[in-house]
């Protein structure tokens, strides 16, 4: 292989774990931890493997007892280094069968394999400048646990996987289900031997290799190389050590190993999340969470509040001067519920609203619910439960969010309309007129009572002026009243839909920071999720 290839696949294998590892990341609190866990093992063997030399490429080989795995280790390695045992394994520690040892030693030592022997070189196997190292390992049906536990853990870290299987146990379900099975993303770097065909006829040397295959095929490694061998006869060690050459001599073993351990951590993170995702925040969703809020936090009784006040003021502003002081007496609405105070600070003072009831609150609780029901559709079932996790936390601190909101806004009550002093004055000056007019007249009375000349007052069609003045001044600050209430109450209710609106988007700001960022957040992450579980698995 090219030093350009070679470089090109590196640098893929770099993207896919950077991608790996932030799947496993944005999975934090999600997915479950020993899943996260996994991942996490395979990016720190991985960063591991790099480091160390990527001129050897390590060959196990794997094999129950009596499966002859020993012997073809001896045979393929053209040595006697390897103890062989029929019943019970005589391996008890991986040994390592090395062909260019300089650079191995750190590589042994996070293999944590001891006993390393330098071995001469075999013709049109491997000599000095090959880079082979090729280990014996414990059986992995052996009664010691340590020794299972060896080869479990040395299947998870050789580049290239070498299982020996002989004719009596090579369907044993111990050694597809515990290992072939779950490695089938590792078919690059996975050979099978069939040893021992020395005890097999022919014809039953072909049906137990036809039989191997369907076996490998039902396991995902249908494309496996499946060769058949006798270390007793030395028949087909030279094929086995042919296609084991073959994989080291194109120095990728370790690359396409480590591409298949990301492919495997990455299909593990999407069978544990599940497909799918998440529909997402709509607008119209964000508006219906928000008019249910503003229903729950008692928006309507304010709107209704700042229209009885405004009318309540603009009476008492274009009344008649001489009972609008009467309206003193009313409360005022909003004053009632702590609003419309010029001097209030609404981060230290709260409404005097009611507080949210059981209906109030249950309608509160439904509409978020709603809203995170709707955004987390589609999405698979953790990423579901975070979803609606995320929108219940942030419901605990609502009502007060939403109070200060209420408390917050600013409904305009200290804007007076122009026409209110207009008013104010012509009915002051109705009211001098009126006034004026008794003054007249009593001028008048009082002349007549004293029996002194009483001089005789203009009039007008008949009608003396001192009357004229007072019924002038009475009447028209009898419609100036009228008029002002009517206009009062026009104004009130255009006062009241800009306080509404006003209140609605305070209110929607309110869910917008509180119900629907992190919901978005998580749906956001769930999606960068998806991303990052497909690049891992692109190759």
């Amino acid at each position: 292989m090219s030093r350009h290839s070679e470089a090109r696949r590196a640098s893929r294998l770099q993207e896919r774990l950077e991608a790996l590892n932030t799947a496993r990341e944005l999975a934090a609190g999600v997915l479950p931890e020993t899943e996260l866990q996994m991942v996490y093992d395979v990016l720190e063997r991985a960063a591991s493997r790099r480091s160390l030399s990527g001129g050897h490429t390590v060959v196990g080989f794997f094999g129950a007892t009596g499966s002859g795995k020993s012997s073809l280790f001896n045979a393929v390695s053209g040595s006697s280094l390897a103890t062989a045992a029929a019943r019970r394994p005589t391996t008890s520690a991986p040994l390592a069968g090395i062909w260019g040892a300089a650079g191995s030693g750190p590589l042994l030592d996070w293999l944590g394999v001891q006993e390393r022997h330098e071995l001469p070189g075999v013709a049109d196997f491997a000599d000095e400048d090959t880079g082979l190292i090729l280990l014996d390992l414990p059986d992995f049906d052996s009664t010691k646990a340590a020794n299972r536990q060896l080869v479990q853990h040395l299947a998870g870290m050789v580049d290239v996987l070498v299982w020996v299987l002989d004719p009596q146990k090579y369907a044993d379900a111990a050694v597809h289900n515990d290992f072939l099975r779950p490695m089938a993303t590792h078919g690059a770097v996975t050979l099978v031997v069939l040893n021992q065909l020395d005890k097999l006829s022919g014809s039953d040397a072909k049906a137990v290799m036809q039989s191997l295959h369907g076996i490998l095929d039902r396991d995902g490694l249908g494309n496996v190389p499946v060769l058949g061998a006798s270390a007793l006869t030395g028949d087909g060690v030279s094929a086995v050590r042919s296609a084991i050459r073959n994989v080291v001599v194109q120095r990728e073993a370790a690359t396409q190993r480590l591409s298949a351990d990301v492919t495997a951590a990455a299909d593990a993170l999407v069978s544990a999340a599940g497909p799918g995702e998440a529909r997402g925040v709509t607008g119209a969703s964000k508006a219906k969470l928000a008019a249910e809020l503003a229903a729950a936090a008692h928006v309507p009784v304010v709107v209704d509040a700042v229209a009885r006040s405004f009318a309540r003021e603009s009476a008492r502003r274009t009344g008649w001067p001489v009972t609008r002081w009467l309206l003193r007496f009313r409360p005022d609405p909003l004053r009632r519920l702590n609003l419309g105070r010029a001097d209030r600070n609404p981060e230290l003072n709260r409404t005097s609203l009611p507080p949210a009831g059981a209906p109030e609150q249950a309608r509160a609780d439904a509409a978020v619910r709603s809203f995170a029901e709707e955004a987390a559709e589609g999405a698979p079932g953790p990423w579901h439960a975070a979803i609606r996790g995320a929108a219940r936390e942030a419901r605990e601190g609502l009502p007060d969010a939403l109070d200060q909101a209420i408390a917050g806004t600013d409904l305009k009550t200290s804007r007076r309309p122009f026409w209110w002093a207009l008013f104010n004055t012509f009915q002051w000056l109705a009211l001098l007129l009126a006034v004026g007019g008794l003054g007249w007249l009593g001028v008048l009375a009082a002349l007549g009572y004293l029996q002194l000349p009483v001089p005789e007052v203009p009039r007008t069609e008949g009608w003396p002026w001192p009357t004229l003045m007072v019924a002038g001044g009475v009447l028209l600050g009898v419609v100036l009243a009228i008029t002002g209430r009517v206009l009062g109450r026009l104004a009130a209710k255009a006062r009241a839909r800009g306080a509404g609106r006003r209140l609605k988007a305070a209110v929607a700001a309110v869910a917008e920071e509180q119900i629907a960022l992190p919901v978005e957040g998580e749906t956001a992450r769930l999606k960068a999720f998806n991303t990052a579980v497909k690049s891992a698995r692109t190759r």
